[in-house]
């Protein structure tokens, strides 16, 4: 299935066609047009020897601390999200426009065998952040070349279907259908290159903080997942003050 005309790019905001293209270009042509992407490219594993601790922040055991109903997910995606692509004909009418996401300096995106790497503004921009924020503060805290790892993106109701049959934490109720809702693996990291090595144990934490702070500032809903061992993650709109993101309901 191809997917609706967008900007391509990691987190951006404009959603034109690049220069050149045709208007009756889809992403995935566009895709196929730009030549193999640099940032794709890293180690096969990363070092585990001789790796530095850092200093973490105590937020709270995760599955409790980020645990946001789905009920949450799927409320906060109908709000901002595109509608469910049932057909190829849903494409063309949606109420937002896509963003197409891939492996840059903010994040690494998995190869992808049951979504597509789309992501409406809000929920792309959140992403980028994630990624500054996460190389931001391995940076403060005595560098490491890592990069958080994106395992699923948007999903239709076939490959909803299709993942079922291999993930028991699929739902049909998936926020990922809305293009709101990404999951980052805890338990991987990629490694760009050998210098500080730090243990996934760490990086996972300081993952963690970084989800909790965007949290609270009203930016996305967090669901730890145990299964599939990442964090699934929707973004919100910024229509809410600070301080009523930080009374929201747990479920």
């Amino acid at each position: 299935m191809a997917l609706s005309p967008a900007i391509i790019g990691c987190g951006g905001t404009d959603n034109a066609p690049r220069d050149g293209a045709k208007a009756s270009e889809t992403l995935d042509e566009i895709f196929a047009e730009a030549g193999p992407n640099p940032y794709d490219i890293c180690l096969d594993s990363a070092p585990d020897g001789g790796c530095q601790r850092m200093r973490i922040k105590d937020i709270g055991p995760h599955g409790r601390v980020f645990n946001d109903s789905n009920y949450l997910h799927i409320n906060e995606a109908c709000e901002i999200g595109i509608d469910i692509i049932n057909s190829d004909d849903d494409i063309w009418q949606m109420r937002h426009p896509l963003v197409g996401v891939h492996s840059c300096r903010e994040y690494y995106i998995a190869e992808l065998t049951h979504s597509y790497p789309y992501l409406v503004k809000e929920a792309a921009d959140l992403l980028s952040d994630i990624g500054s924020r996460f190389n931001d503060s391995l940076a403060a805290r005595g560098g490491g070349n890592y990069r958080i790892k994106v395992t699923s993106v948007l999903r239709t109701p076939l490959t909803v279907k299709r993942l079922r049959r291999v993930n028991r934490n699929a739902v049909d109720s998936s926020a990922h259908q809305f293009g709101t809702t990404f999951d980052i693996s805890y338990s991987k990291f990629i490694c760009d290159s050998l210098g500080v090595n730090r243990t996934f144990e760490d990086l996972k934490n300081l993952l963690g903080e970084i989800l909790y702070d965007l949290r609270s500032e009203g930016r996305c809903y967090v669901k730890r997942e145990h299964h599939q061992s990442c964090f699934h993650i929707t973004a919100r709109g910024r229509r809410e003050t600070l301080s009523n993101s930080s009374n929201q309901t747990r479920e």
